[in-house]
C-alpha cells in the first residue's frame, strides 16, 4: 500500500492505538488500553511456538463476516464481472469489520502485533477495491483480502474458519 493512499481507515487505526506496516515502515501510535502493550509490527507473520495465536469471539466474527462477503462475489471477481459499485460496497464491508476488530480488539499484545499484519493486507486490498490506489485493479484489491483470510486461516486459531477456496 503506498504511503498516501492510506486513507481515511489508516486514521481510525492509529486513533485507535493500532500500528501496521505501511510502505515497508512501522507506523507505531500511543497505545491507549491495556490490552495493547507499546509495540511495532513485525515484519512476517509467525506462528506463537509453533501454535496459532489466540482469537476472541469478536475477531471470529468479524473476519467470518469479511469471508463471507468475499465468498458472496468470489465468481464476479474471478470473471471480471463485479461492477465498481460491487467492489466498493465489498471495499465498504471489510473496511466496517476491520473496524468492529479494532473496536473489540482484545488479544493479547504478541497475537495483537501479528493481527496487525492481517489487519494491514485487509486494509491495503479495500483500498484496492474502493479504487483509491492510482493505478491498481480493483480485482487485485480483492485478491490481497483473499490472501488475508489465507493468513489469518493459518496463523490464528479459529476452528470453525476455512479459507476461501479459489
Amino acid at each position: 500500500m503506498k504511503r498516501n493512499a492510506s486513507g481515511a481507515l489508516s486514521a481510525i487505526l492509529l486513533a485507535a492505538g493500532l500500528s501496521f506496516a505501511v510502505a515497508g515502515h512501522a507506523a507505531p501510535a500511543a497505545h491507549t488500553h491495556d490490552a495493547h502493550a507499546d509495540h511495532s509490527a513485525p515484519a512476517t507473520l509467525q506462528l506463537n511456538a509453533g501454535k496459532k495465536w489466540g482469537t476472541d469471539e469478536a475477531l471470529r466474527k468479524s473476519m467470518d463476516s469479511i469471508r463471507q462477503a468475499v465468498e458472496g462475489s468470489l465468481h464476479d471477481v474471478h470473471e471480471n464481472r463485479l461492477p465498481p459499485a460491487g467492489y466498493g460496497a465489498l471495499a465498504s464491508k471489510v473496511e466496517g469489520e476491520v473496524a468492529s476488530i479494532v473496536a473489540n480488539c482484545k488479544l493479547e499484545p504478541k497475537a495483537d502485533a501479528q493481527l496487525h499484519l492481517v489487519v494491514a493486507d485487509l486494509l491495503a486490498g479495500a483500498e484496492q477495491m474502493a479504487g483509491k490506489v492510482k493505478k491498481a485493479k480493483r480485482q487485485d484489491g480483492a485478491v490481497k483480502v483473499i490472501g488475508a483470510l489465507e493468513k489469518y486461516a493459518a496463523y490464528f486459531d479459529d476452528p470453525q474458519f476455512r479459507p476461501i477456496a479459489h
